[in-house]
């Protein structure tokens, strides 16, 4: 009698996915991961968004998250902002990125030279030129998030540095970042410089989306790029704003008395110089004199001042 046999299998063993049976972080493990990937995005952000900022160096931290439902989130924003859909991560998570409006033009303001104090009222309407900024640090904070997300591993094939604007709206809830009732993480991003100012605005994910960025345990963590020079205010985006100038024919003195007591038809003598000032605002681009050209009124530019007119 022969006891040998041979089974066949009644169909293929199962084969499961990495997705499937990779085990997930410990919530004290994904602490400690969300706790370091905030470190690192702030460290790459205080070194990235400097060239954006006329080469300050900066201080930029990322809060503890607070988690809300996506409505509570969306209202956190406001109705109106600066808001600019992301998408980022090795696995193209979307995020949300939102400023105010005065802190949108005092970034835009600090980016030109200025001083980049928030003012205290807001226009109703944001400037082309504070959008383009807006956008440009946007792109910025979207490679960095991938940057963090990543380690040292290279970034995706195809993607924009890591990471790239989709869509810029003043409303968020156009955006559908997440869903209403979805949890969303709200971090404040903190950004300061050694002149003293400071602006505020908020990162918000979805919490799914958040699980997806963290990055592997076990990778190596980000570095910070290294040798990044300023930005160039000849290059794009900035230098194909349109900037109103004015030419300053005469200047007349008037006491109070005399100023209330005009009316239709009073002529002011107007004494013209030989040389009138091109103006930006109130800084001098260039002297110059009146003239015409082809029956049009025109002005020769005669004298430009030492370094140039955007100086």
């Amino acid at each position: 009698m022969r006891m040998q046999h041979h089974f066949a299998s009644a169909r293929p063993a199962a084969q499961h996915c990495p997705e499937l049976t990779r085990r997930g972080p410990r919530p004290d493990e994904r602490a400690a991961l969300l706790t370091a990937w905030r470190r690192d995005l702030a460290r790459l952000l205080a070194e990235d968004l400097s060239g954006l900022l006329s080469g300050d160096r900066l201080t930029v931290e990322v809060s503890e998250p607070e988690s809300l439902p996506g409505h509570a989130a969306l209202e956190r924003i406001g109705p109106i902002a600066a808001n600019v859909l992301l998408r980022c991560g090795p696995t193209a998570e979307t995020a949300l990125v939102a400023f105010d409006f005065a802190t949108a033009i005092a970034l835009t303001d600090r980016s030109f030279g200025g001083e980049g104090t928030p003012a205290g009222q807001a226009p109703e309407q944001l400037p082309r030129s504070a959008a383009l900024l807006v956008e440009e640090a946007a792109a910025t904070i979207a490679q960095a998030i991938t940057r963090a997300s990543l380690g040292d591993a290279a970034a995706p094939a195809g993607a924009h540095g890591g990471g790239e604007v989709v869509v810029r709206s003043e409303s968020a809830a156009r955006l559908k970042p997440f869903a209403p009732d979805a949890e969303a993480l709200v971090f404040t991003l903190a950004i300061a410089n050694r002149r003293g100012c400071s602006w505020n605005g908020l990162l918000v994910i979805a919490a799914e989306r958040m699980a997806r960025l963290l990055p592997e345990p076990g990778r190596r963590r980000a570095h910070p790029a290294r040798g990044r020079t300023p930005a160039d205010p000849a290059a794009a985006p900035f230098a194909a704003i349109p900037l109103p100038l004015h030419v300053v024919l005469a200047e007349v003195d008037l006491p109070l008395t005399r100023l209330q007591a005009l009316g239709p038809g009073d002529r002011l003598p107007l004494a013209l110089g030989r040389q009138v000032p091109l103006m930006l605002g109130e800084r001098l681009v260039a002297h110059g004199s009146i003239g015409t050209q082809e029956d049009r009124m025109a002005i020769r530019l005669t004298r430009i001042p030492a370094g140039g007119p955007a100086q």
